[in-house]
């Protein structure tokens, strides 16, 4: 199992692997988290969104192992943006979860034509000046978004979740992050399952004896990114986490480079997204 952590901005680490919840059924989410904490994982991202966070919760506490060894991240949802807003929101997150604490809580999306992302940055600093949200961030926030958050705050967020995977590398965005010392982690990071097919990764993946799943993953983290690939399926995310025996050559690396298209985002352009 693939264990290492990176030490974000404020000085608190995230494990570099985790395991993804969106569209995870509330029926499945229990027994899919303590499935992946059996398997080795201790980093859980899930939303309000998601509509599952009462089965995470559920499924932390069945895997029978410490609170304090679980990263766990949930995210305030656009209709809930606002100072006051966002407070209840996180409120009602802690409730499902029946927890009094996250360890990252993230702005799911900026939704500029509401206009309130700043406002719910303001709410999220002061749930950590609380202690109840023990890191913050976003998540599919550009440059512009970022800036103005820094702008009109002072305080940077310490990682940017963003749909990120072969076919859509997003390097620019990569490059605004290390330059103001902000995690990047993907979503969507095998595409999908778009990636999977791809000639060239399935080439690597034979090379290798591993699937194309793991070969993915595996340059996600030797790229320095954070990685949350979802699954329900008790095999394939053992197998997801098995990325810690071999290592992606120069080569390989530069091929899924070539990889990176100018069309290859999936989901919603946060400038434009208006849900």
């Amino acid at each position: 199992m693939y264990e290492t952590a990176l030490q974000l901005n404020d000085g608190s680490s995230i494990p570099q692997l985790g395991l993804g919840l969106w569209k995870t059924p509330a029926e499945d989410a229990a027994r899919t988290v303590a499935t992946a904490i059996g398997a080795g994982y201790r980093h859980i991202d899930t939303a309000a969104a998601y509509q599952n966070e009462e089965g995470v919760g559920d499924g932390i506490r069945r895997a029978g192992v410490p609170r304090d060894s679980i990263f766990l991240t949930t995210k305030v949802w656009n209709t809930d943006q606002g100072y006051d807003e966002t407070l209840r929101a996180f409120d009602s997150s802690l409730e499902r979860l029946k927890m009094d604490a996250v360890n990252l809580y993230l702005i799911h999306w900026p939704s500029p034509t509401r206009g309130r992302y700043v406002d719910t940055w303001r709410a999220l600093i002061q749930l950590k000046q609380e202690g109840r949200a023990k890191a913050i961030g976003v998540s599919n926030f550009t440059p512009e978004h970022l800036a103005r958050l820094m702008s009109e705050t002072g305080i940077v967020p310490v990682l940017n979740q963003v749909e990120l995977h072969p076919h859509f590398q997003q390097r620019a965005l990569r490059k605004v992050h290390a330059e103001l010392g902000i995690a990047t982690e993907s979503w969507s990071p095998l595409g999908q399952g778009g990636v999977l097919t791809d000639p060239a990764i399935v080439d690597i993946a034979r090379r290798h004896g591993r699937s194309p799943a793991q070969v993915i993953i595996r340059w996600h983290v030797q790229s320095g990114l954070i990685v949350i690939p979802k699954s329900v399926t008790p095999e394939r995310i053992v197998e997801n986490g098995a990325i810690d025996d071999f290592a992606l050559t120069d080569d390989d690396v530069a091929a899924i480079a070539a990889l990176d298209r100018a069309d290859g985002r999936i989901g919603s352009n946060p400038d434009t997204a208006t849900f």
